[in-house]
């Protein structure tokens, strides 16, 4: 009976992690496109890919390898001066434990 109440209460749980995984990346790229636009002199509507922002993100970690959330789906595309949206399918696996609010402003 125990294993009944908690099951569905750790799942959330994970399931809320993994949300919040997704939204530190998103803030991580969108700084890091500021961060490109101003060290490359770029203005508004520049398209820079993840190879350009990866060297503003710290090396190491699964975002720097990938360039994609943890279901396996690409962040992007990047545009400096736009703020980058969550990806579709992440929002969709996630939308009982993090409704559009959460996200705000990606």
């Amino acid at each position: 009976m125990l294993a009944a109440i908690a099951t569905p209460n750790w799942l959330r749980a994970r399931k809320r992690t993994q949300a919040t995984r997704i939204l530190e990346d998103l803030r991580i790229l969108d700084h890091a496109t500021d961060q490109y636009a101003i060290d490359n002199g770029k203005t508004g509507g520049v398209n820079p890919t993840f190879g350009d922002l990866r060297a503003y993100v710290k090396t190491g970690t699964v975002l720097y390898s990938t360039g994609a959330d943890i279901f396996g789906n690409s962040y992007g595309p990047f545009t400096v001066d736009s703020v980058i949206q969550v990806p579709g399918a992440a929002f969709l696996s996630l939308s009982d434990v993090a409704p559009s609010s959460f996200w705000s402003p990606y």
